[in-house]
């Protein structure tokens, strides 16, 4: 067989991996100058740093076996230490009463579990298709959601909480509650909550060091990789998903494609698609990141690994410390990178904004936030736009991506995987998986594994988790 895969980024590479283990032939296509994705590492003044910050975790055997395969023994386990800024103060997640309780004040804190047992008593009616807003307030009560939830939330989908899916909430806080964190905070929770995870595995050269390893092997093993080379489109005759068309209008003939190229690209680029699939198609959308790293000249910042910026005074939505992951980040460096996180549409001012404006915003915020010594200065800045790179979880969303989800079903010798892919709001792991189950599908040669089904809450029947010492058995999920 001779496959393509369009897009290097976790889902990709992960396919093209285990496909070139296997002996099948592979050819991956990557727009970008360098593999891994949202998930690639860059060098920046003699230091690496992520695209944002991304935590590995999974209990899943297979996605952890594959990590460890291009990672070990070159990781460290990390303490995930990520709180909230919120006017000034740092709020631990999960909650530590005693710093609620400081930064709260007391009387907020009695009005936040006064709303809480007021929902306890009177719950929040659950519309036909529940929003954001609606999921939330029923864990939290309304005035924890208005601290905590609203403005962090409204800045990443640029949208009201109440014409944002309850899915977003359900697949990344899943049944955590307010009742849940007091227990957890008092230490009488039965179990660690996903969403609680306080230490994960870490490669010494930065997230993107797994991917530019499953590329390596990939070559070693015979596969291609082209690097710059946009897919244009894919070409579809009777039914079936038959060559690749490139920017430059080259078209190369596969046995099956492999896209995670996003799905609004790929519809409609595509002859033939129906009316109906394009309306549908067209209620979809993304939305941009862009990422502002400024060099400090200092090691000695903030503790976190990462902050989620809830002040409503402040456009950034996270900042990323990269001196707080592993050492082999920074190496012999004296110096700190920060990573100031913005999230855009196409049609937004902040998105046009030139690189100088931006490092002037960015430097501007990380000075007003005083998370930085007073005195100190920026000494440089970088920035990176990632177009298109949250699906948007729109209220009712899932009945338009059903009809195209539908329509791409229809197509044979295609394989539509990831985030972008698959219009999923992916972690690494499940990207990863997803690759996997793709490869296996292709090997065996058989619909062995729906990759529609795939989804960021799904629980596998074992478990495992990745320590210090490699894979070891865990309780079952």
């Amino acid at each position: 067989m001779n496959v393509c895969i369009i897009g290097a980024g976790p889902a990709g590479m992960t396919a093209a991996y285990q496909l070139a283990k296997t002996g099948i032939a592979v050819e991956v296509f990557e727009a970008g100058d360098s593999v891994g994705g949202m998930a690639r590492t860059l060098d920046l003044w003699g230091q690496k740093a992520d695209i944002g910050p991304h935590r590995f975790f999974s209990s899943d055997p297979r996605i952890n076996k594959v990590w460890l395969e291009v990672a070990a023994p070159d990781y460290d386990m990390v303490n995930r230490l990520t709180r909230i800024f919120y006017r000034g103060r740092l709020f631990f997640y999960p909650l530590k009463p005693f710093n609620a309780l400081a930064n709260l004040g007391l009387f907020e804190a009695a009005r936040c579990l006064l709303s809480y047992a007021a929902e306890r008593l009177h719950p929040t009616p659950m519309g036909e298709t529940p929003t954001f807003e609606e999921w939330v307030v029923s864990r939290f009560g309304r005035r924890l959601f208005g601290i905590f939830f609203k403005t962090y939330s409204e800045k990443l989908w640029g949208i009201s909480c109440s014409e944002l899916d309850a899915d977003f909430a359900a697949q990344r806080i899943k049944k955590f509650s307010l009742g849940e964190a007091i227990w957890t905070a008092l230490g009488l929770g039965k179990t660690q909550h996903k969403t609680l995870v306080d230490q994960f595995a870490y490669p010494h050269g930065g997230t993107g060091m797994v991917y530019e390893r499953m590329a390596q092997k990939c070559i070693a093993l015979g596969g291609k990789i082209h690097l710059k080379t946009p897919v244009r489109r894919v070409v579809v005759e009777k039914g079936r998903a038959v060559a690749v068309e490139l920017e430059n209008g080259q078209r190369l003939a596969y046995d099956h494609i492999i896209s995670t190229m996003p799905m609004t690209h790929l519809v409609e680029r595509m002859d033939g698609a129906p009316a109906e699939v394009l309306r549908a198609l067209h209620q979809l959308t993304y939305r941009n990141t862009i990422l502002v790293f400024l060099r400090i000249p200092a090691k000695d910042l903030f503790r976190d690994n990462w902050l989620y910026v809830h002040s409503a005074d402040l456009q950034t939505g996270r900042i990323t410390n990269f001196r707080n992951w592993t050492p082999h980040l920074y190496g012999k460096s004296e110096e700190s990178i920060v990573a100031m996180e913005y999230w855009c549409y196409d049609s937004e001012a902040l998105w046009k904004k030139t690189d100088e404006e931006l490092i002037a915003l960015a430097t501007d915020e990380i000075q007003r936030s005083h998370l930085l010594p007073k005195g100190q200065a920026v000494t440089a800045g970088h920035v990176e736009r990632i177009g298109r790179s949250y699906p948007v979880y729109a209220r009712g969303y899932k009945k338009p991506l059903s009809v195209v989800e539908n329509f791409l079903r229809t197509i044979g010798a295609l394989s539509v995987i990831g985030r972008y892919g698959a219009f999923k709001y992916n972690n690494q792991d499940h990207s990863i998986l997803m690759g996997i189950l793709a490869a296996e599908n292709i090997r065996k040669g058989a619909l062995c594994h729906d990759l529609w089904d795939i989804n960021t809450d799904y629980e596998y029947q074992e478990s495992s988790v990745i320590t210090s010492t490699g894979l070891q058995e865990s309780a079952a999920p």
